[in-house]
């Protein structure tokens, strides 16, 4: 039996009662309550909830699946955020060995974001292997941050308070899970491009193993 497929309609509310509830607990305070691991897990147990949910719901798997990958890539133009954490650096509310290296690295990210998008969808090889570096170069990067972050947290808590409340609380609670969970979703997509070949050169159509 084939799944139905997943409204964008509905996706995109899902989406905003996620950021709503991000929002939320951001505005409440709740959050600078919290210490380490506390706001790690958060951010852990987030990214592999939607990882579970593209794997386990069929209409979600479907569209995880199917959307055009620019729009997944697109995601990651919001890393220009980064531009945020040298305002906040510079305000000394976020250490240099988080703020600089995280804002320097997010903001190429983003701006090769537009690249890769600009290129269209990696339907050759060649295009394939700029998805592929892209990917890897953002998600070394997004991970080299988190770690930082959760390094810089553990020895003093205080120093990555800005992390906890809004607008950076958005970080662990919202877009980094997005954004590490579209890294993955992007790098299987790539691995299952040959396989899409081989159902169309076979069958005629678009499958899925």
């Amino acid at each position: 039996m084939q799944s139905t497929p997943i409204r964008l309609a509905s996706l995109c509310l899902a989406g905003l009662l996620w950021l709503g509830a991000a929002l939320a607990l951001g505005g409440s305070g709740a959050l600078k309550a919290l210490r380490p691991p506390a706001p790690q897990l958060i951010l852990v147990s987030l990214t592999f909830a939607l990882l579970a949910a593209a794997s386990w719901i069929p209409p979600l798997r479907a569209w995880a699946l199917g959307v055009d990958l620019r729009v997944l890539v697109g995601i990651h133009v919001t890393r220009l955020v980064g531009a945020e954490f040298l305002a906040f650096y510079r305000r000394g509310e976020l250490p240099f060995a988080f703020a600089v290296p995280g804002g320097w690295g997010d903001i190429p990210v983003a701006t090769l974001a537009l690249l890769v998008i600009a290129i269209g969808p990696p339907h050759t090889r060649g295009r394939r292997l700029v998805y592929a570096a892209w990917n890897l170069l953002g998600l070394g990067d997004l991970l080299f941050v988190v770690v930082t972050a959760a390094r810089l947290a553990l020895a003093d808590p205080d120093s990555m308070r800005a992390l906890l409340r809004l607008p950076l609380s958005l970080l662990p609670t919202f877009l980094v899970p997005l954004l590490i969970a579209s890294h993955i979703l992007i790098a299987v997509r790539l691995r299952l491009i040959p396989r899409y070949r081989i159902g169309e050169a076979n069958s005629g159509g678009i499958g899925v193993s």
